[in-house]
């Protein structure tokens, strides 16, 4: 395998057994740092405005920007963003009493969201299991 290529992919070892041979070497999923707001966007089905718009609403969300101005959004502004979507869109908050319930208490949304997430990925393996049945 050229140097180039191992000097920046994470790689697995070979393993060799009787007569089963698996792949030399396996890439691991590579996470990215920063998003693009188009693809943060098709992550959370918004529009790119509708992102846009909170940003200049909300203090939490500080995206960075590049050189041509393109906002780039890490992990953290990912998960705000979808504070802000579960708070305005699935609970009814207004947009002023969305920002009022994160400055209260920005800790204790974001572990109900997180438990919301847990709770609704639990429903739908039940839902999938009682398909089965």
């Amino acid at each position: 395998m050229p140097y180039f290529l191992l000097c920046h992919i994470r790689l697995k070892p070979y393993i060799h057994r009787k007569k089963q041979r698996k792949m030399a070497y396996r890439e691991k999923e590579i996470e990215k740092l920063y998003y693009a707001i188009g693809e943060v966007a098709e992550m959370l089905h918004l529009n790119a405005s509708q992102i846009r718009y909170w940003e200049t609403e909300f203090d939490i969300l500080k995206p960075k920007k590049d050189r041509k101005g393109n906002r780039l959004f890490t992990k953290e502004d990912i998960e705000n963003l979808k504070l802000i979507h579960h708070l305005v869109r699935e609970r009814g908050f207004t947009i002023e009493g969305a920002k009022a319930h994160i400055k209260g208490n920005l800790s204790t949304a974001k572990r109900n969201l997180e438990l919301i997430g847990q709770l609704k990925s639990i429903r739908s393996f039940l839902e999938d299991l009682k398909e089965q049945l």
